[in-house]
Parts: structure tokens; C-alpha cells; sequence
């Protein structure tokens, strides 16, 4: 017999419309969604679960993770002082804590730490169902130049021999079309889901600035062109204005950050169906600027913070009033912990962006953008069953997504936890 449940939602968000419906059920097969509304009969084999005093939302999506690392106080330490398998198994951690706050599916925009494809074994055993952890969609290596923001090894760039052994431990750092265009071809062959290249400079590494581009015209288009023959989406790394127009005309599919923002640019976005990640959680400090907060950033963030802020701010208002689609996505490493992504929740509604355009971005926008609209995203018949619950007023508590009151994903429910610093 099929395993059927019975969910009683309080309040029920469907990621269609933009209320909080009340007195609906959502009856579960398996591991798809059987039928969402106000009159459905729980059937007598079905298991009853009663989230009456919960607002019930479709799972969560994070479009913007690096997964590789344990701890963001010490990234940089493990980006050269632990293994490959040191790291997939932080990539291991990362997906059972995001799927236990209630994000079922997250979006894993290149390595951090790690070089290899620890990542994709990961996904594949979660597929699998070998091991438990949230839906994975993953650019496995991000497409770079030297001295780039991708190229870590510029934290010993004053040790030129240390940090060219260092350099070529990244095999998808280089220079030139045929570099580029191969290693599109060689990420696709290992199976990544998409293509991330770092076209700008940006606020974490020590010897770039976002207003850098760093990779010529001729890598870019070579890149956006192969992975489009190649039936693969690109999305870039990329701050200011002039290399965010120059990626929308070689025909780039979306843009992580754009964090400087104007208004002729927000309009180019929308009218070539460009979709925006905003990640606002890096920046917190200076947008909302605290001169306290700011001093605990690390020495060449925190310059580069103050040094933008102005620009900064200007950019979250244009992106706060513009009518681009917009991604939720974290990019959290050097601000809270990997896989507390409830915390863009707080930086979304900080900064006006509001409940409904929070929750449809890391929702149904969100689905489009991994390409997963007809699996997941909204609470729809013949969709995965993958549902979360929220016991706080994500009306008016900031931190709501960071208190997961329950969590299905494909039909089975799984243990929820808490934000450790709340």
C-alpha cells in the first residue's frame, strides 16, 4: 500500500499567491504532492501530521552556497590545510544541517576549499538515498583567472614561489579561449549542473577589488557559448555596472550579486530574462552600516566594505525597487555559518523587500533557476512532496527562517533544528 500523510496546515504559503491561506491540508503519495486544498478527506491508512499552529511553505532553496568548508572563521585555513576528503565531508554536514532548517534544496556555486567533485558524489549518494541531506544542484569548480577573486592562493601572493604551487592546485584557473572553452567541456563531462566563471573582482580576497574584470571578452563569450552548445546554463560573479552589461550582451543567463546596481542596468536585466542571486547577507555591515560590526570583518573585507559602502547602499535600493527575478541566495563565508541560510531571510526583510517577494524568491524563482520548476518550488499535485513549517510570524519576525518547526523532502519527514544562535 502507498504511504499516504495527511498534513494540517495553520496557515499555508503556496508559492503562488502571494497570501497565507488558512484551513487547507495537503495529502501526501509517496513522494509527490496528491492534492492541496480546503476539503480533502484524510484517507484512514494516512499518517496525521498537524501543523495547525505553523505556517506551511513549499521546502526552502538556497541558489547561492559554497558547501565545502566547516567553518567560516577558519576558510581560509582549509582551503589549503585539509584534504579533498576532509571537505566532501564538510559538504556531507552542510547538506543534512540545510535540509534539517528546513531548505530542501540548495544550490552549490563552485568550491571554495575544495578542487575536485566531492560534491557530485555527494548529490548523487543523497539521490540515491545512501545518505540523507538537502536536493543538491552544483557547479562543482568555478572558472577563474590568476590573481582573481577565484584564485585563493593571492592570500600568499607576497610569497610569489608559495603562491604559484599553490595557483596550480586549481585546475580550473587559467587564461585564454581554449582554456576556457575546454574546461566548460570538462565540467559539463564530470557532470556539473551549470557553469560559474568569476568575471569581477570582489570583498573577500585580499588583492582584487569588485570593480576589477577579470576575465576579457573573448574568455567570457568562449564560455557563455560553449556551455549554451552544451545545453548548460552560466551564471558569473560580478559586481558593477559595465561588466553586468557587457555579460547581459554576450548573453549570460543569470548574475550572482550585482551588488553596485543602477537603474538602466536593472531595466537591460529584465528586458534580456536575466535572473539576479543578490546574496545581501555579505554586506550587512555596511548597507545597514555599523561601525561596531564592521570592526570584527576581516582586515581587507572590511576596507573594501567601507570603501563601497555609499555604492553599496545605492545598489540594495535600485535592487529593492526593481522588478528583476530575484534569486535568494547566502554566499555566506566570512558572515554566519554555510548552512544557516534563514539569515538572507533577515537581510530580505531588513531591507524591505517583504514577506511574499522573500519567500517567492527562495521558492518558486528559486525552482526556475536550478531548472526544477516542474519538481519543486510550490505546493502543486504530481510536484515532490517537499514542504517545511514555520512556527514563528514570517510576517513580522526576521528571524523566522531560522527556527524550522518541520521538514519534508520527497515525502519523508526528517528531523528539524534550530539556528544555534538564536
Amino acid at each position: 500500500m502507498d504511504r499516504l500523510t495527511y498534513i494540517i496546515c495553520g496557515k499555508l504559503y503556496d508559492g503562488l499567491e502571494d497570501e497565507f491561506k488558512e484551513g487547507y491540508k495537503i495529502l501526501v503519495k509517496k513522494d509527490k504532492i496528491e492534492a492541496v486544498g480546503r476539503d480533502i478527506v484524510c484517507p484512514e491508512s494516512a499518517e496525521v501530521v498537524d501543523l495547525s499552529d505553523a505556517t506551511v511553505t513549499p521546502g526552502m532553496i538556497d541558489a547561492h552556497m559554497h558547501m565545502d568548508y566547516i567553518d567560516w572563521h577558519t576558510i581560509r585555513e582549509e582551503v589549503y590545510t585539509t584534504s579533498e576528503e576532509a571537505k566532501t565531508l564538510a559538504i556531507v554536514r552542510t547538506a543534512q544541517k540545510t535540509l534539517s532548517r528546513g531548505f530542501t534544496t540548495i544550490r552549490h556555486t563552485g568550491g571554495i576549499t575544495s578542487n575536485g567533485f566531492g560534491v557530485l558524489d555527494v548529490k548523487r549518494a543523497i539521490e540515491k538515498g545512501y545518505i540523507t541531506g538537502s536536493r543538491i544542484v552544483a557547479a562543482p569548480r568555478f572558472l577563474c583567472g590568476a590573481g582573481s577573486h577565484g584564485d585563493l592562493s593571492q592570500g600568499f601572493a607576497r610569497n610569489p614561489e608559495l603562491s604559484m604551487i599553490l595557483q596550480n592546485l586549481r585546475p580550473t584557473l587559467g587564461a585564454g579561449k581554449d582554456f576556457f572553452v575546454n574546461a566548460v567541456r570538462e565540467e559539463i563531462k564530470y557532470g556539473a549542473d551549470f557553469i560559474k566563471i568569476m568575471a569581477t573582482g570582489g570583498f573577500f580576497t585580499p588583492y582584487d577589488n569588485p570593480s576589477q574584470l577579470q576575465m576579457n571578452d573573448e574568455e567570457l563569450q568562449a564560455v557563455i557559448n560553449t556551455a549554451h552548445e552544451w545545453g548548460k546554463t552560466v551564471t558569473a560573479h560580478v559586481y558593477s555596472v559595465d561588466h553586468m552589461k557587457k555579460l547581459i550582451g554576450f548573453g549570460i543567463d543569470g548574475m550572482e550579486h550585482c551588488s553596485l546596481m543602477d537603474e538602466e542596468t536593472a531595466q537591460l536585466i529584465i528586458d534580456n530574462d536575466v535572473y539576479v542571486v543578490p546574496t545581501f547577507c555579505p554586506y550587512e555591515e555596511a548597507v545597514h552600516y555599523d561601525p561596531v560590526l564592521i570592526q570584527t570583518k576581516q582586515e581587507e573585507y572590511r576596507i573594501k566594505l567601507e570603501y563601497y559602502k555609499d555604492a553599496l547602499q545605492a545598489g540594495r535600493e535600485v535592487i529593492r525597487n526593481c522588478k528583476c527575478k530575484l534569486g535568494y541566495g547566502t554566499d555566506m563565508v566570512a558572515t554566519h555559518q554555510n548552512y544557516d541560510s534563514g539569515y538572507e531571510f533577515k537581510a530580505w526583510m531588513e531591507s524591505g523587500m517583504g514577506t511574499f517577494r522573500t519567500l517567492h524568491a527562495a521558492t518558486k524563482v528559486n525552482a526556475e533557476i536550478l531548472q526544477l520548476e516542474d519538481k519543486i518550488g510550490t505546493l502543486q499535485p504530481d510536484k515532490y512532496a517537499d514542504i517545511a513549517a514555520w512556527k514563528r510570524d514570517l510576517m513580522t519576525d526576521p528571524y523566522a527562517l531560522l527556527d524550522c518547526a518541520f521538514v519534508m523532502k520527497e515525502g519523508v519527514t526528517y528531523p528539524t533544528e534550530r539556528c544555534e544562535e538564536l
